[in-house]
């Protein structure tokens, strides 16, 4: 059974968030920890992937900036999306190589990736008492297929992920006005509270939607769950797991020099690089 390190990090700036997820992807890339799934809140800031188109920002720069709302660029699959107060978003790092359809059946790629994403959101919203579904030729979560709560996008680079999904929890909807979420025109977007206005349930707490998540993350992946308090926990792990360098320099095994240069090229190319969304 593989194993979810799992960490709330409260609410966090998205540049923080960014720069905390590379920290992460080389650490495992290079084996220092495992499995990470970060869940957190940010500030007001819209998000462009790599197949953004900037006429779907709506809103001028000036507003933007009045609202208090950051603009990123970054590497993830999909179009334009919010990330705000009352939504909770995933980051999961993890190396898909270590994960399977089933015990000893072949590893997992992309697309079985995000629709293991979207099955983690539709259980979380069922304990919830929200009916939530996939709609076809489009990714994320869908709410009677036809309003968006959860969306999903993320990047694979030599097999360990990034980025991930974000839930409306108790989003405040307004802020979505600012774009043409997901470049989708003919669907709104709606959150769970949104869903379960007028109905009786149990007031909404983002701890207690955290920990269905983890819980199902658990049962979708097929892992056994890892609560660590701190993000230094985490890193410590890392400073454990470091690998040290021989004493004797000569004891290296020499990489030729032509394998080496193959390497370097493949690397430049990024062609091991894939986002989705």
């Amino acid at each position: 059974m593989n194993l979810l390190q799992v960490i709330h990090l409260g609410v966090v700036d998205y540049g923080t968030a960014l720069q905390l997820q590379e920290t992460l992807v080389g650490l495992r890339k290079q084996g220092r920890i495992g499995d990470t799934l970060l869940l957190l809140e940010h500030s007001p800031v819209i998000t462009l992937g790599r197949n953004a188109k900037e006429r779907n920002i709506v809103a001028t720069p000036e507003y933007l900036a009045q609202r208090g709302v950051e603009v990123f660029e970054i590497n993830r699959g999909g179009d334009v999306t919010f990330h705000g107060p009352g939504q909770l978003v995933g980051y999961l790092i993890c190396d898909l190589r270590g994960l399977s359809s089933e015990i000893g059946g072949p590893k997992i790629g992309a697309v079985e990736f995000v629709r293991r994403l979207e099955e983690v959101l539709i259980r979380t919203c069922a304990d919830f008492g929200i009916s939530c579904d996939r709609v076809p030729g489009m990714t994320g979560v869908w709410a009677d297929a036809e309003r968006k709560i959860a969306a999903i996008g993320v990047h694979i680079s030599r097999g360990v992920t990034s980025h991930g999904f974000a839930l409306n929890v108790a989003t405040d909807l307004e802020y979505f006005k600012l774009i043409v979420p997901c470049g989708i025109t003919d669907k709104p977007v709606t959150s769970m509270e949104q869903e379960l206005a007028g109905k009786e349930s149990k007031p909404l707490e983002m701890e207690a939607v955290s920990n269905s998540i983890t819980r199902q993350f658990g049962n979708v992946f097929g892992s056994q769950i890892l609560w660590l308090e701190s993000l230094d926990a985490l890193l410590a792990k890392s400073d454990n797991n470091e690998q040290h360098e021989p004493e004797n320099q000569d004891d290296r095994l020499r990489e030729p020099e032509d394998l080496k240069r193959m390497r370097e090229e493949f690397e430049k190319t990024k062609r091991d690089d894939v986002s989705w969304a």
